[in-house]
This record gives structure tokens, C-alpha cells and sequence, in this order.
């Protein structure tokens, strides 16, 4: 009995400290991550077949937990302007947010664009999602 007592601190002690690193791994950590979006035109949309030709971007960001749900964080339309008006590469429309509040563990982004283009009465509509995994993703290119 009193070799059980004289290893029941040691014992413990290791408990504790085992417990410790344990505890700060399972932790939900929140982080804040950045994003940014460029919305330029790809071609110059000089020839007359363009002239009443406009364009509409339509930007959604979702958190999406492990389970599947999904939750809207951030959504922007930019209004439609003629093709010939939005911007080449270099002068691109800029924009960046912060989205708070993300779980790296159980959540990612999806940012979704749905770009709108309107010809005399006639809609084409085109979208496209990405997954926002890391700091390389975390740009997003809007060529219209």
C-alpha cells in the first residue's frame, strides 16, 4: 500500500502535464482570413458586336462547416456596366474583405461569382465557384 501512495504524485504530475498539450490541441482556435477579388475585362470589346453588351458580377462568400452546412458571409453585386467599360487587367476593380471568425479545423470558404451578360433582351449566365484553402487561394480573378 504505501508503494501505491509513493507513486500516486508521480502519477499525478504526469496526468497534468499529459492533460495540458491535450487540452490546447482540441481547442477551437478562430481565425480571420483575408480575401480579395480582381474584376477586369479579358478582351477589349471594341468591335460594334459589343456595343449593347453589359455585364453584371454577382459575388457570394459561404463558411462551410464539416457537416455540410453552409452560411452566407459576404455578398456583393456590382452593378452591369457595357463590356467596354469594365477595366483591363491592369487597372482592375479591386476589392478586399476579412472574413471573422473561421474555424481552420472545421470550416472552409467558397467564394461563388455568377457573372450576368445581357445582349438585347438576351441572359447568359456563367458561374463558378472556388474553395478558399490558402493564402494562394485567397485571390480570386473575375475576367469578364
Amino acid at each position: 500500500m504505501n508503494k501505491f501512495l509513493a507513486w500516486l504524485p508521480a502519477v499525478m504530475v504526469l496526468g497534468t502535464v499529459i492533460y495540458r498539450p491535450v487540452k490546447e490541441a482540441t481547442e477551437t482556435k478562430l481565425v480571420s482570413k483575408n480575401l480579395s477579388f480582381a474584376v477586369y475585362k479579358s478582351s477589349s470589346y471594341t468591335s460594334g458586336a459589343y456595343d449593347n453588351t453589359s455585364a453584371q458580377v454577382h459575388i457570394i462568400v459561404e463558411k462551410v462547416n464539416i457537416r455540410g452546412t453552409r452560411t452566407i458571409v459576404w455578398d456583393k453585386t456590382l452593378d452591369a456596366k457595357s463590356l467596354s467599360q469594365y477595366p483591363s487587367i491592369e487597372n482592375a476593380l479591386q476589392q478586399k474583405i476579412t472574413i471573422a471568425n473561421v474555424n481552420e479545423k472545421k470550416e472552409h470558404l467558397v467564394v461563388y461569382y455568377t457573372l450576368t451578360y445581357n445582349s438585347k433582351g438576351s441572359e447568359l449566365l456563367m458561374q463558378e465557384g472556388i474553395v478558399v484553402k490558402d493564402e494562394k487561394t485567397s485571390r480570386v480573378d473575375i475576367s469578364i
